[in-house]
């Protein structure tokens, strides 16, 4: 599904950061743009809201109940395979996943749903907090967990509030590639974020890739819909013997090559970083 106008100026920024080779940098061109100053007041706002647990508990269900009819149509678009990698999993865990679509956590929703009951929650950029309109409301009222890189923020605020939902045997979804890129169909590297909370916490990486496929139905003038067919991969544990910040390098890169393995046997090519149009899902490519 293709949210905004058109998507032209986002490919070029794709193209234009492939030969950069700055493969986790922005392309959206609509995000907002906020000072930190901004951003620490919306972060507030935020929490502040939670609160007022009565309200915050209608607008959270307001919000799910969007989900779930969303949910009724994209959910035909989306298969899923290797959830039998997941059967040692008793713990939280935090899952990791290709990002390219503000509505992919669908697809790993529908996973999980398929797999358990546990929550899922997904670590947003606090810039998303102020979107406007329904999905403003959705990023606010989801079980979203927003991400500052003010290190008081990280220290007092983020990392205890995932620990507590990591305790509870909860998933987390983090995007280690960061930034989205619309319909890029390729695994970008991996940042080591996700996989230091991981190790800080004891909990296994449940490791995604989303291959997008090309349907002949027309999204819109400049795209084809597309299907996504989730391959949950094996697992990754952090490593005992080894210290968060070792962990975190080994996890992000083992993460990345189970990706990358992944992308070349779906899709049948070597991953490298030429930039084509191929590359983007749906595009209808001008004559």
């Amino acid at each position: 599904m293709v949210i905004g106008g058109s998507k032209k100026e986002v490919i070029k920024n794709i193209e234009e950061n492939i030969k950069n080779n700055e493969l986790n940098k922005k392309v959206e061109v609509n995000d907002p743009n906020l000072s930190d100053e901004e951003k620490e007041v919306i972060l507030k706002k935020f929490y502040d809201s939670k609160k007022h647990k009565l309200i915050y508990f209608f607008k959270n269900h307001f919000a799910y109940l969007f989900v779930d009819v969303l949910g009724i149509k994209l959910n035909k678009s989306i298969t899923i395979e290797g959830l039998e990698n997941l059967e040692g999993i008793k713990s939280g865990a935090i899952i990791t996943s290709n990002h390219f679509n503000p509505l992919d956590n669908m697809a790993i929703r529908k996973m999980i749903k398929k797999w358990s009951h546990k929550n899922i929650y997904i670590v947003i950029q606090d810039t998303n907090l102020a979107m406007p309109g329904f999905i403003g409301y959705l990023m606010n009222n989801l079980n979203n967990i927003p991400i500052f890189k003010g290190p008081n923020y990280i220290i007092k605020t983020f990392k205890p509030e995932l620990k507590r939902i990591l305790d509870k045997n909860n998933y987390v979804l983090i995007y280690p590639e960061e930034e989205m890129w619309f319909n890029y169909r390729k695994p970008r590297p991996c940042k080591r974020g996700a996989y230091e909370f991981a190790s800080e916490n004891n909990v296994p990486v449940i490791s995604c890739f989303v291959e997008i496929k090309d349907k002949d139905e027309d999204d819109n003038e400049e795209f084809r819909e597309v299907e996504y067919i989730v391959h949950v991969l094996k697992p990754i544990y952090p490593d005992k013997n080894k210290s968060i910040k070792e962990n975190s390098k080994w996890m992000a890169i083992t993460d990345y090559e189970q990706k990358k393995e992944c992308y070349e046997k779906v899709y049948h090519q070597k991953l490298n970083y030429t930039f084509s149009l191929d590359d983007i899902a749906g595009y209808k490519k001008e004559d």
